[in-house]
């Protein structure tokens, strides 16, 4: 069964810091492009970054462009979102996703349960 888990959400200040991970587990991943996305109350599920198989080739939102940074460890089967500056407007439920294929150009094809990340003012 694959499941992934998102870990690393909370509450943080203005400016402040977090890092997520995403543990994936019953296949590997390290040939699918993986992704997280977010969904803030009332708000469409947005992807806010994203990376291929080759760790090299990654895209961000314009609203995180600059102050997160996507990256995974295909050894450990993980993935991280190290977000920094963080605004109010971050808050949200952010999912990481795995794509079907090794270029998040592809649709996607595994959900995690996500985490809460609240930003306060």
């Amino acid at each position: 069964q694959v499941q992934l888990v998102e870990s690393g959400g909370g509450l943080v200040q203005a400016g402040g810091s977090l890092r997520l991970s995403c543990t994936a587990s019953g296949r590997t991943f390290s040939n699918t492009a993986l992704g997280w996305f977010r969904q803030a109350p009332g708000e469409e599920r947005e992807r806010v970054a994203a990376i291929d198989w080759n760790p090299d080739r990654t895209d961000y939102s314009d609203s995180v462009k600059g102050r997160f940074t996507i990256s995974r460890d295909n050894a450990k089967n993980k993935m991280y979102l190290q977000m920094n500056s963080l605004k109010p407007e971050d808050t949200a439920v952010y999912y990481c996703v795995a794509y079907s294929g090794s270029s998040y150009s592809g649709s996607v094809y595994y959900w995690g349960q996500g985490t809460q990340v609240t930003v306060s003012s």
